[in-house]
């Protein structure tokens, strides 16, 4: 493969950072990637599983939404995603080596250091055999890709709510009223 990387930073790894950043992960594919495996992190599975993990509804909702597939890495098995790895390893090698000095005042400002870095990388020629990781990425990854979708994706958080007597539901201290026949439901 052509180990084209894809690299930001975000506030924290919570579900709404997790969806954005793997929609901004596929624009900057320019495609979606018929397969994800992603490590156990709680925000993409409830419960990892070796046979059939139980995915994080809104990651599945996601995932549906740009026609992938999920297949999440065993637990303790690093072994599974390897090309993986070696970007985590690489990006701490070549851009936070670069960035370590520097003082940032917005998360802006951070990823626009990161994608200058990131181009320098995905372009520098390989060692060992011919081109870069954006030239073999062109010539024999992006062919292969899903299209993206028209419009991004949209988080939407999931909840399970009673509603009241007075047909009303809860959902960050603002009411929603619904149909008198779902009352207490």
């Amino acid at each position: 493969g052509s180990t084209y990387t894809f690299a930001e930073a975000t506030w924290d790894q919570k579900l709404p950072q997790w969806l954005g950043s793997h929609g901004r992960a596929f624009c900057f594919f320019g495609g979606v990637p018929k397969l994800l495996v992603p490590d156990n992190l709680k925000t993409g599975v409830s419960h990892a599983c070796r046979y059939d993990p139980d995915l994080n509804p809104a990651y599945a909702d996601m995932a549906a939404y740009y026609n992938t597939a999920i297949l999440p890495a065993r637990p303790y098995k690093p072994k599974d995603k390897p090309k993986a790895e070696n970007g985590v390893l690489l990006v701490s090698r070549w851009i936070l080596a670069h960035l370590r000095h520097q003082t940032f005042y917005s998360l802006e400002e951070l990823n626009k250091a990161i994608a200058d870095l990131l181009a320098d990388l995905n372009h520098k020629p390989f060692q060992k055999r011919p081109g870069s990781r954006y030239s073999q990425f062109m010539e024999f990854e992006k062919p292969v890709l899903n299209p993206l979708p028209l419009q991004p994706y949209s988080y939407a958080q999931f909840k399970r709510l009673r509603v009241g007597f007075d047909y009303h539901v809860e959902v960050d201290k603002h009411y929603y009223s619904v149909p008198y026949q779902y009352a207490r439901q």
